[in-house]
């Protein structure tokens, strides 16, 4: 709480207090991605008493939000957007109005990988957190609750608190409060109804204290007490980097042992099984594939990595940084398995690629594991047919024709074929290969398939979700990740495949 002394007439002086509201009226989210807006959705669903505007820059993507089809695909979010929507849910390009309405801001932006200068590659890009910022402090005429949603580095914080305090105007004070996402995609809506814990990190102050306690009367609305965490705001940053970073570090592990498997016979689900029921550690995670991908773990990791750096901390930023190499590594030889079993060559070789998002039950694409794969066959010259239930056709065309990815977008145009259902994908390939672990790959017709397909037919399974067995029976040569199958393999195993 801030305290104003006010002259008044006749040269009386009296305190006047200048505070942020205690009880939330409106929220205002700067951001209508994948954690904005199933986030405000919720609190509108859940808090009929609070009125929810999100808001954003892209007036498509408001109006995608405003329509039948929402730009980002969960399970049960449209059901909810459509009870709230017109009621206190409500989607906008006026982000200052939101911002001069609202008592509560919600900072929900883009924070990507560095791309130039100091830090590329690994570092956040935090030029739409300071915009937003300097947007809150130029615009807001009364106090406001700043949260920090998006995912930054340790100290992101202490930019937002000197830029809202450099260009504050008199009796103005905002409390910036740090309140990480833990949204699984695919899973969103189930992880925002039912949190394994909410973190809000604020200042150890008495007005740090209370913005802390108005947002955590929001979540209250459904979310059990015990399960919403407070802590000083530096604390609940580096926690969100830490929970990433270890999802992602068990990711990497089982996929080395999935190498080794490959090598000695052991077989990587039998061994998942083993260790998953040691209850210090617990199966989840344990699932062996061709890498993680997604908004937050790759960036995440590196974000740590940096951060190490940065703190002259060298032995902990190589220990970090090797569970991004061994996720480079696992995708890499995935696809040199590919080529060594199809004779050393998938030059004008057709095969298909069954899933494109970087995970069953989203259509985001960012860091996919088969954005990867398919650089690596293109690089060969394979001709892809690629089909993802989620993904749009231009999506994947983006994604593959990215400087990053490719060095001629025409020659990504000839190679590469988008289909709409996987018997059309599959239409005269040599090869198919699992890269997304989406249900309805389970459920296919193989007998059909394993007609359609030039013979040999190969089948490459990237996600450890088929029946090997039913497969080779039907005349199929498998090969997967983390074990050997007891046909005799074409090719080598492919533990031995990237020298």
């Amino acid at each position: 709480m801030k305290v104003v002394l006010v002259f008044q007439p006749k040269n009386t002086l009296h305190l006047e207090t200048m505070s942020i509201e205690k009880k939330v009226r409106k929220i205002c989210c700067i951001g209508a991605g994948y954690v904005g807006g199933p986030t405000c959705s919720i609190i509108a669903y859940k808090c009929p008493e609070i009125q929810v505007m999100v808001t954003d820059v892209s007036q498509e993507r408001i109006n995608q939000w405003n329509s039948d089809k929402l730009p980002i695909y969960e399970p049960d979010l449209d059901d909810i957007v459509k009870e709230c929507r017109g009621r206190n849910l409500f989607f906008s390009i006026d982000v200052e109005q939101a911002i001069k309405e609202a008592n509560l801001i919600l900072i929900s932006v883009n924070t990507p990988t560095k791309t130039y200068g100091m830090g590329k590659g690994r570092a956040a890009d935090l030029k739409y957190i300071e915009l937003a910022a300097r947007t809150i402090a130029r615009v807001s005429d009364q106090s406001k609750i700043v949260v920090e949603k998006s995912t930054v580095p340790v100290k992101a914080a202490e930019s937002i608190i000197n830029i809202l305090k450099a260009n504050v105007k008199p009796g103005i004070r905002h409390q910036v409060l740090s309140n990480p996402e833990f949204l699984s995609e695919g899973t969103a809506i189930r992880d925002l109804l039912n949190p394994d814990r909410v973190l809000i990190g604020g200042e150890q102050s008495p007005d740090g204290q209370e913005a802390i306690a108005a947002l955590s009367d929001v979540y209250g609305h459904w979310v059990k007490k015990e399960k919403i965490i407070t802590m000083n705001t530096w604390s609940s940053e580096l926690s969100k980097l830490s929970a990433n970073a270890f999802l992602a570090q068990r990711i990497s592990s089982i996929n080395a042992i999935s190498a080794i498997c490959e090598a000695t016979g052991a077989d990587v689900t039998e061994v998942a099984h083993a260790v998953g029921t040691d209850t210090r550690i617990g199966s989840k995670f344990l699932q062996a594939g061709i890498g993680f991908g997604g908004s937050c773990f790759v960036k995440d990791v590196l974000n740590l990595t940096y951060l190490c750096e940065s703190l002259n901390l060298p032995e902990v930023a190589a220990y970090w940084q090797q569970i991004i190499d061994m996720n480079e590594y696992q995708k890499r030889r995935f696809a040199d398995q590919i080529v060594k079993c199809m004779f050393n060559t998938v030059s004008n070789k057709k095969i298909a690629i069954l899933g494109f998002s970087f995970k069953k039950n989203t259509g985001d694409t960012r860091e996919s594991p088969a954005i990867y794969v398919c650089k690596y066959l293109l690089e060969e010259g394979a001709k892809l047919q690629i089909y993802d239930p989620k993904v749009n056709h231009d999506q994947i065309m983006w994604e593959l024709m990215k400087p990053e990815i490719s060095e001629n977008p025409e020659r990504v145009k000839e190679l590469v074929e988008i289909c709409d259902s996987p018997y059309h994908a599959i239409e005269g390939t040599h090869a198919l290969a699992v890269c997304t672990e989406w249900d309805e790959f389970k459920e296919l017709d193989y007998k059909t398939i394993y007609n359609k397909m030039l013979k040999p037919p190969f089948i490459f399974d990237g996600r450890l979700i088929l029946d090997h067995k039913m497969l080779q029976e039907i005349g199929f040569h498998v090969e997967t990740i983390g074990k050997r199958l007891s046909r005799p393999p074409v090719c080598r195993p492919y533990a031995n495949s990237v020298q």
